[in-house]
């Protein structure tokens, strides 16, 4: 080919080229007009349906025309009824039909944009009252209200963080906190007095008295029955155990006030309380009940002193001895100072018990004032950190081989029977499982009517005192009111130490009860319910499904 008809080819490919680039931007642009065309003007954005839709307006409106003039005027009365129909009628369409569903659209769009702020503020509102609840000002913190089913609800959801410590409202100067003249009045029980012979029973089963006596279902049953004049079981039968000496006795008749604690089986050390005013030192008994194990072990370690009249101590705990423990279980022997508090001392008219592995950092006056008197209360115990149920606690127990797990299960099943249920946001208390390290009470008669009751549970079933506490409340009703203040609280007041050894007793880790036939693994004095038969039908009950709601344990 000659160079002039490769020319010629180059400018006929180039025109071709152009034509078809111009052809196509042409054919794009047509195609682009007619898409626009389609949208219609009340929306933003349409596809090929609503076109479409269009069309057979325009149809529907031109069929409507011609039947109205061939109708006449009882056509036209047709036609306005079925307008004011409205646009979700099914018949006729008027002209204004996309106005209507631009109306109708917007409509929509609004209710759910309404409703979303409202879902919002809903939410920012649980978020306030969660954050003025934990908050450390005072002001916010004022506006809470612990108390209300919302939070309640909140809390048991898990949207409420629970603080290891939070501040205590407590007042600044001890000097200047006013003591309640005379004692708070006795409504429901005005007499109470206490069982001091044992029934043994003549099968042989039990020779010797028991420190809690050998009370039997009737009793018990007997005991829940509030009347002005009561007589019950508490502790401290004759022969049972648990004596105290002469010169114990003698000092402990001059203390109106109490912080007790106590130590048995070496298991801690005391710790020195401090932040301690003058006018508490004056005021309070620090008293620190001690068996004969620990009392040689604390002996052992340099830290008793004894003054003049024979009396132990150790800084400023008072070392108060009981000779021949009671049970043979070591957390058993622990209930017996820490719930009989006011059998010990029956002249003090407040108690604090501390457990003996808690260091008290905070004036016992101001705990009186801040858990007492503020509120006119006369018990108060701090609310447990995980659980609120006490078969909550009884699984984490059983974790825990606190105790044999049969026997645990037998004690549950028993509160099951009578009609403990667990615990749920209707209930009075804000929960049924306490944290027993700390019991702050005025001795009202009502207060130790509940110690005796409580005790005896302890001393009739396991020694796990957390599962009889909400039971013992349950029973008594209205009858006995108590104040459970948060766990974060409970943590401000005291510092926490390790104990000095792991605590364990053959007991704790039976699997079966068959295991208990071996005399080695069974108690001796305490858990008397456990192997007394119950009179009611036990076969048939079955536990409630427990959901771990944390990993304690």
């Amino acid at each position: 080919m000659s160079v002039e008809e490769k020319t010629k080819d180059r400018e006929r490919r180039s025109v071709s080229v152009r034509n078809f680039n111009i052809s196509s931007l042409l054919h794009y642009l047509f195609l682009f007009v007619s898409v626009i065309k389609t949208i219609p003007s009340f929306t933003i954005a349409s596809d090929d349906n609503l076109k479409k839709e269009s069309d057979m307006d325009v149809d529907l409106q031109r069929s409507l025309s011609l039947r109205l003039n061939r109708r006449g005027d009882r056509s036209n009365q047709n036609l306005a009824k079925d307008f004011e129909e409205g646009f979700f009628s099914s018949g006729r369409i008027p002209q204004d039909y996309p106005m209507k569903i631009v109306w109708k659209k917007g409509f929509i769009r609004l209710v759910l944009v309404v409703g979303i702020l409202w879902m919002l503020l809903i939410l920012l509102a649980l978020l306030f009252h969660i954050w003025s609840c934990q908050t450390s000002v005072s002001f916010l913190s004022a506006m809470c209200n612990k108390d209300s089913k919302v939070y309640t609800m909140l809390d048991t959801m898990g949207f409420v963080s629970k603080p290891h410590r939070c501040p205590i409202p407590v007042s600044n100067d001890p000097d200047k906190i006013v003591i309640p003249t005379g004692r708070t009045p006795n409504d429901i029980v005005k007499n109470l007095s206490y069982v001091m012979e044992d029934e043994i029973p003549h099968n042989g089963a039990q020779s010797s008295p028991l420190f809690g006596g050998h009370p039997n279902w009737k009793q018990r049953e007997q005991s829940f029955k509030l009347n002005s004049n009561m007589k019950v079981h508490c502790g401290f039968i004759p022969g049972g155990g648990a004596e105290m000496d002469h010169i114990d006795i003698e000092y402990v008749k001059n203390c109106k006030f109490v912080v007790a604690s106590g130590i048995f089986d070496g298991y801690d050390l005391p710790h020195q309380p401090s932040n301690i005013s003058l006018r508490s030192k004056e005021v309070f008994c620090f008293l620190m009940v001690v068996d004969e194990v620990s009392l040689k072990f604390m002996r052992e370690n340099g830290t008793v002193k004894e003054d003049g009249t024979g009396g132990k101590w150790v800084g400023i705990w008072r070392l108060v001895l009981l000779k021949h423990p009671p049970y043979d279980e070591p957390r058993r022997n622990g209930k017996v100072p820490k719930i009989l508090t006011h059998r010990l001392f029956p002249q003090a008219q407040y108690s604090i018990w501390i457990d003996g592995k808690m260091e008290l950092i905070v004036d016992p006056l101001l705990i009186l004032e801040r858990y007492l008197w503020r509120g006119k209360h006369t018990f108060a115990i701090a609310q447990h950190k995980h659980h609120r149920s006490i078969y909550e606690e009884a699984d984490a127990n059983k974790r825990r081989k606190r105790y044999a797990r049969p026997l645990i299960d037998l004690h549950m099943k028993i509160y099951y029977y009578e009609g403990m249920m667990p615990w749920n946001s209707n209930k009075r208390t804000i929960s049924d499982v306490p944290e027993g390290a700390v019991i702050i009470r005025e001795h009202t008669a009502i207060n130790n009517l509940f110690s005796c009751l409580w005790f005896n549970e302890v001393h009739l079933f396991t020694p796990r005192d957390q599962l009889s506490f909400g039971y013992v409340a349950y029973r008594l009703g209205d009858a006995f009111k108590f104040f459970m203040f948060p766990n974060c609280e409970y943590n401000s007041l005291f510092v926490l130490h390790p104990h000095t050894r792991e605590h364990s007793s053959p007991i704790e880790w039976v699997k079966q009860l068959s295991e208990l036939k071996n005399g080695n693994l069974k108690e001796s004095r305490g858990g008397l319910g456990l192997f007394t038969p119950y009179p009611g039908d036990l076969h048939s009950v079955v536990l409630p499904n427990v959901t771990r709601t944390s990993k304690a344990g």
